[in-house]
């Protein structure tokens, strides 16, 4: 019954928004793009790397040397600049790198003209994208440390290509949160029309976005103004709301929680206690649903521990990394 309601909504959502298409398509004319967009150059910090990866410039940063190498993968509407607090840390254990996933930070963002088959923003893509640049880095195997919708990537990784993941950590993971964009609505998603509207409503996250962000923290005062322009860096880079639109149409069904018996690596689970985005609750459950997976909760924390509580965060991970040695 609830989830035939949800149906009804979002079906409902779609008539009013090809109506609104249908109203003021005449109006809206070509795409208008985001103002004061600049290119990503001008956006990158002194220690910020690029490399080309199948066509596609990738922006990285790496950290420490040696073994082993730890891939850190970003959530949704995060970046490498939510790992600031970790990565030189992490760095003392081995190689650590950290990159933008496409739609997110100052990765490239190919529009629909500039590929052919598969979108760049599907996960399928996002996990070839991640071995692709172990590959261009000469990276043979790494421990993959995913957060959210990174964790997600991570896990769909370590299925797809077991032989390149060494571990898994699996960080307030959206497995059984994760949002897929229904086969149904594709079609309609993918209109003129609301390939048109799309990009515009998305623009909206710099609203919402910030909502977000505090229901991510269990303690929104630790929350700054500096932090949130911090987060909003990347959306002066241009096609920023148009790769955020792909993105969505990208996404579908992965069943993740299907094949979990396919994950034969180590695997370490984390969860703020406090995680309003991801509850405890079902990191609980996909620890005790991976096999041999370890649990570490993390009291009076919320969805972003490794930003919210890295020490506790970093007395996890390097003691997991301690054991796989």
């Amino acid at each position: 019954m609830v989830a035939g309601k949800k149906l009804t909504r979002v079906a409902l959502i779609l008539l009013l928004l090809l109506a609104c298409c249908l109203l003021v398509g005449v109006l809206l004319g070509p795409l208008v793009r985001v103002p004061e967009t600049v290119p990503v150059e001008q956006l990158a910090d002194p220690d910020s790397l690029f490399v080309d990866v199948d066509g596609l410039s990738v922006h990285y940063k790496v950290v420490g040397q040696g073994e082993p190498t730890v891939v850190l993968l970003h959530g949704f509407a995060a970046s490498v600049f939510s790992w600031r607090k970790v990565m030189d840390p992490l760095g003392e254990t081995g190689t650590v790198i950290a990159f933008d996933r496409p739609a997110f930070g100052l990765t490239e963002r190919p529009m629909p003209d500039e590929w052919e088959g598969e979108s760049p923003y599907s996960p399928e893509a996002q996990t070839d994208l991640t071995v692709a640049l172990m590959d261009e880095l000469g990276v043979e195997k790494a421990v993959l440390v995913g957060h959210s919708a990174g964790g997600t990537t991570a896990l769909l990784t370590a299925i797809r290509y077991p032989e390149r993941v060494e571990a898994l950590v699996l960080e307030d993971a959206a497995v059984y949160d994760y949002t897929a964009t229904p086969e149904w609505m594709g079609p309609l998603l993918r209109t003129s029309c609301l390939r048109r509207i799309g990009p515009l409503l998305v623009r909206s996250i710099t609203l919402w976005g910030e909502v977000i962000i505090r229901e991510a923290w269990s303690d929104p005062d630790k929350i700054t103004v500096e932090l949130i322009s911090d987060y909003k860096k990347p959306l002066q880079a241009e096609n920023w709301d148009r790769a955020l639109w792909e993105l969505v149409l990208a996404r579908h069904s992965l069943s993740l929680e299907d094949r979990l018996d396919e994950v034969s690596v180590p695997v370490l689970v984390i969860t703020g206690e406090s995680d309003r985005i991801v509850p405890a609750r079902n990191s609980e459950r996909l620890a005790a649903e991976l096999p041999g997976a370890e649990l570490v909760v993390i009291p009076h924390c919320g969805h972003v521990p490794h930003e919210e509580c890295p020490a506790s965060f970093l007395e996890a991970v390097t003691g997991f990394l301690e054991d796989l040695a």
